[in-house]
């Protein structure tokens, strides 16, 4: 039984660092650099000249709204190319966006899926900086003035943008959950970047120097956080800007978000195969602190420590007592309220509810179901590589 309780206090210990503990190291972390930071270098560069590429399929909906946003952005015109990539796009996508003056479009017929389109645009791409985004987003209209800014700085190589999440009075479970999430993953890349590099960029607006970009394999399931990293493993920053943003609505409903949360739990763990090298903290030291603390755990050891921890935790309530409340039946009540709350958030999931913190547990208990099913979907090699965008909330 002492084996028992040592194994409880682990599980416990990388569940709180995972999600709560690392947060509060970093904000340390981050604390104490301030009292040693140099004040940083203004240069008097002139602007660089930006191509802001969209890969869409099937985006007709979107193709209107996105390109006038994106030609009222604001930005030297003479210094911001736009231009869409559409392989496979059956719906017309590309004819609307043929439509636009002064928009390229580079289209194919077949569909092979997003990097792999990305992939055959990128030589074609002939400006010092690239910026990748969404069909479905709108930027916060001085989004590439904020980001050219940041690389002024020599050692960024990457620079991510901010993911807002659209927040109704009237969203689901899936908005609400899907935005507090947002809010704390955006504070700690705030952290990440400046303690030394964010971990990795959000697919719905990221740019880099175009010429670290390398091809990505064909098969890679999160391109934007593959390319990402590449560029930090290279000994470049990947900064984090949340002035330079890109809005969404929230996903339709849980089961949409349940879909697309796999689809990145499956390249996650691909990824973390994949870029496996940058475990090696002995080489890569804080930038593997960070990617290990801020990924690796999430899409990995700590999903199988939260399934563990409930027969463990129910062994030692009922060896303590389990109406005695105790300190493990006071645990094992608490995850009885956390699932119990989840299931409840379930049952309310398309109800408008004021108080939305309720749906939180719900939320992170869709999350971390996601990495299992994502786990399984990857060994079995049932992900696909093409477009599956999740139905979003109207």
């Amino acid at each position: 039984m002492k084996f028992l309780e040592v194994f409880f206090w682990v599980l416990i210990g990388i569940i709180f660092y995972t999600y709560l503990g690392y947060g509060i190291v970093l904000f340390l972390m981050v604390k104490v650099k301030r009292m040693f930071k140099k004040k940083p270098i203004i240069t008097d560069e002139e602007l660089p000249e930006v191509t802001l590429l969209i890969p869409a399929y099937n985006e007709k909906d979107y193709v209107n709204k996105k390109n006038e946003n994106s030609l009222n952005l604001n930005y030297p015109k003479d210094k911001l190319k736009i231009a869409w990539v559409t392989d496979g796009s059956n719906d017309g996508t590309n004819k609307l966006v043929e439509a636009y003056e002064g928009v390229g479009v580079f289209h194919k017929d077949e569909r092979k899926g997003k990097i792999n389109a990305m992939n055959r645009v990128m030589p074609f791409v002939d400006t010092p900086i690239v910026v990748f985004s969404d069909a479905n987003t709108n930027l916060g209209v001085d989004s590439i003035m904020h980001i050219a800014n940041c690389f002024k700085d020599p050692k960024v190589g990457c620079v991510s943008g901010e993911k807002r999440i659209i927040d109704k009075e009237a969203d689901a479970a899936a908005g609400a959950g899907e935005g507090l999430y947002w809010k704390y993953e955006s504070t700690l890349k705030k952290w990440d970047a400046e303690l030394y590099s964010a971990v990795g960029a959000a697919g719905e607006l990221f740019a880099i120097r175009t010429e670290l970009y390398n091809e990505v394999e064909p098969d890679t399931l999160l391109d934007d956080f593959i390319i990402s990293l590449r560029v930090a493993q290279k000994g470049y920053t990947i900064q984090y800007n949340p002035e330079a943003y890109a809005i969404e609505t929230a996903s339709a409903n849980v089961e949409e978000e349940l879909k697309r949360k796999i689809r990145i739990s499956a390249g996650g763990i691909q990824s973390v195969i994949r870029m496996r090298a940058l475990l090696n903290i002995f080489k890569y030291g804080i930038l593997s602190f960070q990617y290990i603390s801020h990924r690796v755990l999430r899409w990995t050891l700590t999903p199988l420590c939260l399934i563990i921890l409930i027969p463990v935790a129910t062994i030692l309530a009922i060896n303590e007592g389990i109406l005695g409340f105790g300190l493990y039946s006071t645990i094992f009540w608490l995850q009885v309220l956390f699932y119990a709350s989840a299931l409840l958030g379930w049952l309310l999931e398309n109800r408008s509810l004021k108080v939305k913190v309720l749906f939180v547990p719900y939320y992170f208990f869709i999350m971390n179901l996601s990495v299992v099913l994502g786990f399984f979907r990857y060994i079995n090699k049932t992900q696909s590589v093409n477009w599956e965008r999740a139905k979003r909330a109207a």
